[in-house]
């Protein structure tokens, strides 16, 4: 167990889930002021000594995912120049995920070169949340401790469905481990649909294995971004026979007007957790909130008094 005191931080990308997480670690936040200068720079400065302490900064790199960033950035800078024991950056959402390899040629590695700059920045370790490419874990030179929500969404999913004959779905080849784990805990068969990227957010649905005939099919994916990817896959498990079309994610981007296609679309319910903001007009849709709050709490404790996160998914 760490012998300084347990003290968290939070950027500005989501406060309502920082203070979840502190209700439920029955805790304050620390207080810090971060802002920005009248030139536009980001600003940050902690109101709470920190020397010789075991602290978390909570901050999900989405959008404006720039900022945000560099809000994480400059806070972990402040601590580890404050002399903190050890600096967890506690990241439910990992920017840049999806360029964890060159497609082409001349193209960056983006989530390379985030994984660098937390580093640099003074982080001693990290703690996120479904990343979009498991292998992302190996980028950083630091411990990552990489929780799933899938255990989150298939109880909730129970809970809140009577569904029959039930198969979950994988959208893509990548995510079958994901989407085998949610069929596991709920007891149903697995399909899986093969798709390409022919541009980059463009989606192009090829072929499906498994049979989904008469039955509810739960779509099982780490992001919804676009929407273009889910509803080409919802439209597929209809033409197949599905009966109702149901999706299960961790992390709800909905960029541009994906709410407004996914509602238009075959799919009759999303169960998404609050890993990042939702965009206004969400509680309109047919969206089910899953909160990952209890789950990163009790995950930052047991960090805490070096206890096993691994267990928690047992």
């Amino acid at each position: 167990m760490m012998d300084g005191r347990l003290q968290v931080f939070a950027g500005n990308s989501h406060p309502q889930l920082a203070n979840d997480i502190m209700k439920s670690l029955e805790a304050p936040l620390g207080r810090a002021v971060i802002g920005e200068w009248k030139n536009g720079e980001t600003r940050v400065k902690l109101d709470e000594n920190v020397r010789g302490s075991d602290v978390f900064v909570i901050q999900s790199i989405c959008n404006p995912v720039d900022h945000h960033l560099m809000e994480l950035l400059l806070i972990i800078d402040a601590l580890r120049r404050a002399s903190a024991d050890r600096i967890t950056a506690v990241i439910p959402y990992y920017g840049y995920a999806k360029q964890e390899k060159k497609t082409s040629g001349r193209e960056p590695i983006s989530a390379k070169l985030v994984a660098n700059l937390i580093v640099t920045a003074g982080a001693h370790r990290v703690l996120t949340l479904d990343l979009h490419a498991p292998a992302i874990e190996g980028f950083f030179d630091i411990p990552v401790d990489h929780l799933r929500a899938t255990p989150l969404l298939a109880k909730r999913f129970k809970q809140m469905t009577d569904a029959q004959d039930i198969v979950a779905v994988s959208p893509d080849a990548g995510g079958v481990a994901r989407a085998d784990d949610f069929r596991t805990r709920i007891g149903a068969p697995l399909a899986i649909i093969s798709k390409r990227h022919p541009e980059a957010d463009e989606t192009e649905v090829l072929e499906m294995v498994g049979d989904v005939d008469g039955k509810t099919a739960v779509i099982v994916d780490d992001m919804i971004s676009t929407g273009g990817t889910l509803v080409e896959a919802a439209r597929l498990l209809k033409a197949r026979g599905a009966s109702d079309v149901i999706t299960a994610a961790t992390h709800g981007i909905f960029a541009g007007d994906a709410l407004d296609l996914i509602e238009q679309s075959p799919i009759s319910k999303v169960f998404i957790t609050d890993s990042i903001p939702l965009p206004n007009g969400w509680q309109s849709k047919p969206i089910e909130l899953v909160s990952i709050a209890p789950l990163l709490a009790e995950a930052i404790m047991r960090i805490h008094k070096d206890l096993s996160v691994s267990a928690l998914f047992y």
